[in-house]
């Protein structure tokens, strides 16, 4: 009887160290399973942040190139954007010795977001934006053209854009207004001046909606559309100036399609 129930208990107690490997071996599949979906999401965010840093790179390399193009000093620009309350003590940003992959690349994200920023506030002074809504057509160009009433070769310092009385003329860059009343040919006229020598002229207007001296934002309304002065009908007269110099504006609305490429 005694060796019956010395045998009985044997199996019992042999099963003991299988039943403890089996379940050794489970806890590692479950590791195992668990290091390869981390993994796989580790490589999903590392491919999303690849993509997002590819477009920032992009757009910060056509921000550049358009200062470039139109021939505008990037220090200078960046010199006059207006500072806004804001402070605090400098830490400077650093990773700690034992950052993965993912931090760097996150840190290197974030450093081109603070730069990306930084450009965007430089050129919100540059007038590259649309001054009517809709679609844009021109019933006369830049350059010599023959004078409307003379018949006669006369220089067109600006773009004249189709429109009708009384819709809204917008302005195309941050700046503050320096002129806003009668100016000869160009009848009721507003200037703004943006700052390193970029200023942007509205003429013929109707109605003029802003006053000498006031600070105006991207896309706020300085007049309405008119016939005033030397006009033949409702349109708008738009100028770009560098220098008191005037330009032709169709080389900033360039810069602007391509800005908004992408």
């Amino acid at each position: 009887d005694r060796e019956a129930r010395l045998e009985s208990r044997a199996p019992a107690v042999a099963a003991a160290p299988t039943n403890q490997f089996a379940k050794n071996q489970g806890f590692d599949n479950v590791l195992v399973r668990l290091t390869t979906s981390l993994d796989q999401v580790e490589r999903r965010q590392m491919a999303a942040l690849s993509a997002v840093e590819e477009g920032m790179d992009s757009r910060m390399r056509r921000m550049r190139g358009v200062v470039s193009d139109l021939g505008l000093n990037l220090a200078n620009l960046e010199a006059a954007v207006p500072r806004t309350a804001m402070g605090g003590p400098f830490v400077p940003v650093k990773l700690t010795a034992n950052a993965g992959p993912f931090e760097k690349q996150l840190n290197r994200i974030n450093i081109t977001r603070a730069e990306m920023d930084r450009l965007n506030r430089t050129l919100a002074l540059v007038p590259y934006r649309k001054p009517v809504i809709g679609e844009v057509e021109f019933t006369s160009g830049f350059g010599v053209r023959s004078d409307p009433f003379l018949g006669r070769p006369a220089m067109h310092t600006g773009l004249d854009f189709r429109a009708a009385s009384g819709d809204p003329v917008r302005v195309t860059a941050y700046g503050k207004v320096v002129s806003a009343g009668w100016s000869g040919g160009y009848g009721r006229m507003v200037e703004v001046d943006h700052g390193n020598g970029l200023s942007t002229r509205y003429g013929h207007l109707s109605e003029i909606n802003v006053k000498v001296g006031e600070i105006v934002k991207i896309g706020q309304v300085v007049g309405l559309v008119g016939s005033t002065g030397r006009s033949t009908g409702p349109h708008l007269h738009y100028e770009t100036r560098i220098e008191g110099e005037a330009v032709d504006p169709q080389k900033f609305l360039r810069a602007g399609v391509r800005l908004s490429a992408g």
